[in-house]
């Protein structure tokens, strides 16, 4: 296997809007858009030619990516007119592909961070001579997903919506977002039309007795749909946890880029990221968060598990926890904020507007 089909944009992925400009595949995670995790991971498992199937224009991605030949990789940009589901859009990318019938094509989706085996996927998809191998991934509450079981063999028996009674759940494998499919069976999804891999492909195959494969993978898993989600990859991409080539520096209790500024003092931990020309001020706490470039935290702010976008800026002693700054915006210094509060683009929070604790 040596190519790949990697889904970005709004018609497959569930990342939702963290209040920042930058289009959101291109939001820095440990220091670089997240795709270069995907890009660089891709690479290492032996890929050298990825078509990025998406919605929005290769102007997105160009100026930082360019042709691959950076990464190793042949990059090529397909972009959709109108939505057309996951199914619609590899179909859309067909064309593109340089790998004969039976030979396996990689595709994921742009809003996983995962430590996925991609070797073990492809070997596990040769071995069965399957039609779709499928990373499946085990999840403590599945309600939330859709759950796919297997046989003692690993092939899969079904496809079921989300659960909605305990007697529903019969097993806690859910589709984890990565799959190799045997070329010709993307050459078969209607063309022109939205589809959805995973509720009609999927399905259909199973139905007209194609062989689908499932492989269970324990290792790191995140869907990265909400902006607490993403904020945790962003710090376990520094901590270690999520494994990653395109991390631009030692992995540790933090990640500092080359123009931030950190006063001697501040702390830094949790796998906490500061931007290119971001400042952290004398005697700040920080930990678990991304600060994007350009941002100010001022002295003895105290931020965990947040986001804070670019060119933002946190006032002294303001307290944050679970909390997105958009860019630009400024919360003023004595507020305290918590868990779930979004602060819009240029939004202005005046000194000591809100708290939470009580003031005795």
């Amino acid at each position: 296997m040596t190519e790949a089909i990697l889904l970005v944009g709004g018609r497959g992925t569930r990342l939702r809007p963290l209040t920042v400009r930058t289009p959101k595949p291109m939001v820095p995670a440990a220091g670089v858009p997240f795709l270069a995790h995907q890009l660089a991971r891709a690479r290492a498992a032996g890929v050298d030619h990825v078509i990025l199937a998406t919605s929005y224009l290769a102007e997105v991605f160009e100026p930082y990516f360019g042709d691959g030949s950076a990464l190793g990789l042949s990059l090529e940009y397909v972009t959709e007119r109108d939505p057309l589901g996951t199914g619609g859009a590899l179909r859309n990318v067909a064309a593109r592909l340089r790998s004969g019938p039976d030979e396996p094509v990689l595709v994921f989706n742009g809003d996983i961070l995962t430590g996925l085996d991609i070797r073990a996927l492809v070997a596990t998809h040769t071995a069965s001579g399957a039609d779709v191998s499928l990373h499946l991934t085990r999840v403590p509450d599945p309600r939330a997903f859709g759950l796919v079981p297997t046989d003692r063999e690993g092939r899969v028996t079904a496809f079921l919506e989300k659960p909605q009674t305990p007697e529903e759940i019969v097993t806690d494998q859910i589709n984890a977002g990565a799959y190799v499919f045997r070329r010709s069976v993307i050459d078969a999804i209607p063309a022109g039309r939205p589809v959805s891999v995973e509720r009609e492909t999927f399905p259909g195959l199973l139905a007209a007795g194609a062989h689908l494969q499932g492989m269970v993978d324990a290792t790191y898993w995140l869907d990265l749909g909400t902006p607490q989600a993403f904020v945790r990859g962003s710090a376990d991409l520094v901590l270690g946890r999520a494994p990653s080539p395109a991390v631009p520096g030692r992995r540790g209790e933090r990640l500092v880029l080359p123009t931030a500024t950190v006063a001697p003092d501040a702390k830094l931990s949790g796998g906490t990221v500061v931007g290119e020309g971001a400042e952290i001020g004398p005697g700040a706490r920080v930990t678990g968060t991304a600060v994007l470039a350009g941002a100010v935290v001022e002295q003895g702010a105290q931020i965990t598990d947040s986001l804070i976008g670019a060119g933002a800026r946190v006032g002294a002693r303001t307290v944050l926890s679970g909390v997105v700054v958009g860019d630009g915006a400024t919360v003023g210094p004595d507020n305290e904020l918590r868990e779930g509060v979004r602060v819009w683009c240029d939004a202005v929070l005046p000194a000591g507007a809100v708290r939470f604790s009580s003031d005795a």
